[in-house]
């Protein structure tokens, strides 16, 4: 996995939702460590596809529990 991808993806996600990205580990949950609800769940597909040119479908999202799987979705369908 490109280390940048993940060091951009962390950059965005710290701005967006005000996080450190300490707390961004592979392992962590998304729902959890960005204290995310539904307003923020679209926040955060507008962000991804905003940025890496992916679009990701509900189902898909629904699969994308980590940081780790956010990372391997865009490292996958990214435009960038």
């Amino acid at each position: 996995m490109d280390i940048e991808i993940i060091q951009r993806i962390n950059g965005l996600l710290a701005d967006g939702f005000e996080v450190d990205e300490v707390l961004m580990t592979p392992e962590a949950s998304l729902k959890t460590t960005l204290d995310l609800d539904s307003l923020d769940y679209i926040d955060l597909i507008a962000l991804t596809e905003a940025n890496f040119g992916c679009k990701i479908t509900p189902e898909e999202f629904n699969t994308i529990v980590t940081f780790q799987d956010l990372y391997n979705f865009i490292s996958i369908h990214a435009n960038t």
